[in-house]
This record gives structure tokens, C-alpha cells and sequence, in this order.
């Protein structure tokens, strides 16, 4: 194998890597406000539990991403879907700021569902630019993805610990969800009718 040949896959993972780094961000504030309900010990649990549905989700959409490009108003849908679980965390960051003292009835399996959808409503532009980045290399493509999920798995941690110190920053965080959703609909309202 020639240094090029060789180059070329290294190259593009780290493409990958960097990509999904940067895009991840909103995805991690995502994963912390849904586990900052829940016990020390089940935020673990539902992070790394919550970020295995969704590295599975976005390794179907990765080998999926060209397809996907085709399909009209599924960042609509998307967006859709990301304001519902907005609203899902709203009610839960209100009924803290009502009754701190009460704790929340928030179970592991609604905190896994919410990253879930959450990932997947979110992680569509992250999956087409990895997959771009990728270059047809399926396995820079399948560890760029993994390596991305566990570093937003360690940043989702950070941040629930942090909103878990500082509540304020939960409504932050919830304002900049409730902005990326908005931001979907509006691209694939224009996506779909080309205006808005």
C-alpha cells in the first residue's frame, strides 16, 4: 500500500472527526438537558443507553444519506419532531422551577427517548456531511460516527452536571433547541415550497 493510498482514508477521518466534533454541540445540550431530571446514576445509564440508539440511528442514515438528500420536507419533519421534544423539556424545566423540592417524574426510558429523537431530528445535516467527508470509506465512516457519539456522550455529561449546578442555564439551552428546530422548519418549509 503506497503512502497515498494510505493518506487518503487517514485523511478523511479525520474529516469526519472534526466535522462531527463541531456539529455536535446543539446534539450534547440536547442530551443534557433530557438526563439532568434523572439521578446521578441513571444520567449515565440514559446517556450512554440514549447515545447507542442514536449512533445506531445515524449509522442507518449514514449508509442511507444520499437517498436522503432526495427526500422533500424531511428536514420539516425534523424540525417538527425536535420542537415537540423542545416542549417535552420545557414542561419538565417548569415544573422544576415551580416545585424544586418535588422531583420530577422523569424515568429513564422517556430521558433514552428523548435523546433518541432528538439525535435523529438533529443529527441529519451531521450525517450528510460526514458522510460526504467520508469519501465512499466505509469504516472511516462507521468509526468518524462513533467517535463523534462518545465524544458528545463525555460533553453531555459535562453539561448535565453544569445545568444540574447552574438550573438558569437549562432555559439557555432550551432557547437554543427551541432556535435550531425553529431553524429546520423554516429551511424545509423553504425546501418544500421555496419561499417563505
Amino acid at each position: 500500500m503506497t503512502a497515498a493510498a494510505l493518506f487518503a482514508p487517514l485523511a478523511a477521518l479525520f474529516q469526519v472527526v472534526l466535522i462531527d466534533l463541531v456539529l455536535a454541540g446543539d446534539n450534547a445540550m440536547v442530551v443534557g438537558l433530557a438526563v439532568v431530571g434523572l439521578a446521578p446514576g441513571q444520567q449515565r445509564r440514559a446517556i450512554v443507553f440514549g447515545l447507542a440508539a442514536a449512533a445506531g440511528v445515524r449509522l442507518v442514515l449514514a449508509f442511507l444519506a444520499l437517498r436522503l438528500l432526495a427526500i422533500i420536507g424531511l428536514l420539516f419533519a425534523g424540525g417538527l419532531l425536535l420542537l415537540w421534544v423542545a416542549w417535552r423539556l420545557y414542561r419538565e424545566l417548569r415544573a422544576r422551577a415551580v416545585a424544586p423540592e418535588v422531583r420530577p417524574g422523569k424515568t429513564l426510558w422517556a430521558a433514552m427517548l428523548q435523546i433518541a429523537l432528538a439525535d435523529l431530528s438533529m443529527s441529519l445535516d451531521n450525517v450528510l456531511a460526514v458522510a460526504g467527508a467520508a469519501q465512499g470509506h466505509w469504516v472511516v465512516l462507521v468509526l468518524g460516527l462513533a467517535l463523534g457519539v462518545l465524544a458528545m456522550g463525555l460533553a453531555a455529561s459535562l453539561i448535565a452536571r453544569l445545568l444540574h449546578r447552574l438550573p438558569w442555564l437549562s432555559w439557555l439551552g432550551l432557547a437554543s433547541v427551541v432556535f435550531v428546530a425553529l431553524k429546520m422548519i423554516v429551511e424545509g418549509w423553504v425546501q418544500i415550497f421555496g419561499q417563505f
